[in-house]
């Protein structure tokens, strides 16, 4: 009787191999901040990672070609007075990118076309009046300019569930400083298309 000590797999000679050092990012001061989310946002432009900055909060936003050291001059995207939590690209969009942090506001960032080379500080649009701090972004997958955003406000597990894209009641939020027609008033109010 013959018996089969190795499972017969088709990729059990496929190896990985490693990324080279000119095709890594490097000297990146990621944020400390425990939070439950991903530090970094990508889309087909950019890669945006979450950095400790004093005073308030930031994130670097790169474009994709641009790797290896990164300079420690490199400009951010600095406009919170608290640390940033959560950064999400838009979906429709490569250029626009949301910010949430422990200051309870987000600011939509217009990300110019060949990435920064001053800090960016003023946002086209800041989202006022949570009483909590913002921990999640996510931008509608099919509705342009719908952003519904997560945070520890009072309200029920089974509103949030029911409710799916905006877990604050109507009205609990308002936009402030809006300088881009494009952010229309869908930006202002909750979205609730399961209720």
């Amino acid at each position: 009787m013959s018996r089969k000590v190795v499972r017969a797999s088709k990729f059990r000679h496929v190896f990985g191999q490693g990324v080279k050092a000119d095709q890594c990012y490097d000297d990146i001061r990621i944020s400390q901040m425990t939070w439950d989310s991903n530090f970094c946002s990508v889309n087909p432009k950019f890669v945006a990672m979450i950095v400790d900055a004093s005073g308030g909060g930031a994130f670097l936003v790169l474009p994709l070609n641009k790797t290896g050291r990164i300079d420690m001059s490199q400009p951010t995207v600095c406009g919170h007075t608290g640390p940033v939590l959560d950064i999400e690209f838009c979906p429709h969009n490569d250029n626009i990118i949301a910010s949430g942090s422990e200051d309870c506001s987000v600011m939509i960032w217009e990300i110019p076309e060949g990435g920064l080379v001053t800090p960016l500080k003023d946002p086209v649009v800041k989202l006022e009046g949570h009483s909590k701090r913002v921990g999640i972004l996510s931008w509608h997958p099919t509705a342009h300019n719908v952003l519904p955003m997560f945070t520890t406000c009072p309200c029920t597990a089974v509103r949030r569930v029911r409710r799916a894209w905006a877990t604050c009641p109507r009205g609990a939020w308002r936009s402030t400083s809006v300088k881009s027609p494009g952010f229309t008033s869908s930006m202002r109010g909750s979205v609730s298309p399961l209720s």
